[in-house]
């Protein structure tokens, strides 16, 4: 089965790491459009969004990822920022500072992801 194939070559995950890494992908956002990716490594549902996301057809210069287990205060200032009900897996896209959408569990797929 492939399904669990979640490394696709070349992706380029930006991790997110530090209240400085939300601080930078919040600066990004008012370049470009920025997804952040907020990933559970216990949840099935969350791998396969992941690999969802990583085997899918779309490019998207600035997308992060947040590993909730290691960096839950990370997830927690993204709530708190975005005014967004904390979720796994989670997906938020922010522009010029601001959340403009989320989605969660099986909704998070390149089909629902506005261009």
């Amino acid at each position: 089965m492939s399904w669990y194939r979640s490394n696709k070559p070349n992706f380029n995950w930006i991790y997110l790491q530090s209240d400085f890494d939300l601080k930078n992908a919040v600066k990004a956002s008012f370049e470009s459009p920025v997804l952040i990716f907020k990933h559970s490594t216990r949840c099935s549902i969350s791998t396969l969004a992941k690999n969802r996301i990583e085997t899918g057809e779309r490019v998207f210069q600035n997308i992060y990822f947040l590993d909730l287990l290691k960096y839950r205060s990370i997830s927690n200032e993204i709530a708190n920022q975005f005014n967004v009900i904390h979720q796994s897996p989670q997906i938020l896209m922010i522009v010029n500072g601001e959340c403009v959408y989320n989605a969660s569990h099986q909704d998070v797929r390149w089909e629902n992801i506005p261009t």
